[in-house]
């Protein structure tokens, strides 16, 4: 597996609200996209990508370390915009023991697992350009089969 690029990266936010603020107001960015489904609230900020950033809005109920704690939820490779080399990364990751969880985003196909200290970790290919017309796009979560 080559990586190609840094993709993009999610943080974990207790209040969306504010925080589109700050990301808005005081750093100028944009939002490109919003999810909101299957308590899940997202959103995403382009730089010039179908997403450089997005925000996942967490409880904060924990105080480190868990999946409503505030921080880091997860950051994405991309590996190019090839199908077959996601599949190359699905086969070589399994043969290493690591759990991948695929996942079409519509406008990337990606994979998801957990690093040794188990940071979350998405590898993913861009397979159209789709978002350039209807960014929304980016917000598509289904699973994907490989």
């Amino acid at each position: 597996m080559k990586i190609e690029s840094l993709g993009h990266v999610v943080l974990k936010v207790t209040d969306l609200e504010r925080a589109e603020r700050f990301y808005t107001g005081v750093l100028g960015m944009e939002v490109c996209a919003r999810f909101d489904e299957q308590g899940m609230r997202m959103s995403f900020f382009s730089l010039g990508n179908h997403h450089d950033l997005a925000l996942f809005e967490v409880s904060g109920e924990e105080a480190s370390g868990g999946e409503q704690a505030a921080g880091l939820h997860h950051v994405a490779f991309c590996l190019g915009q090839s199908l077959d080399r996601l599949v190359e990364a699905k086969e070589q990751l399994e043969a290493a023991g690591v759990e991948v969880d695929p996942t079409d985003h519509d406008v990337t196909k990606s994979l998801y697992f957990s690093d040794p200290d188990g940071n979350l970790i998405e590898v993913y290919v861009d397979v159209s350009d789709a978002w350039r017309q209807e960014p929304q796009r980016i917000a598509t979560v289904k699973p994907l089969a490989l």
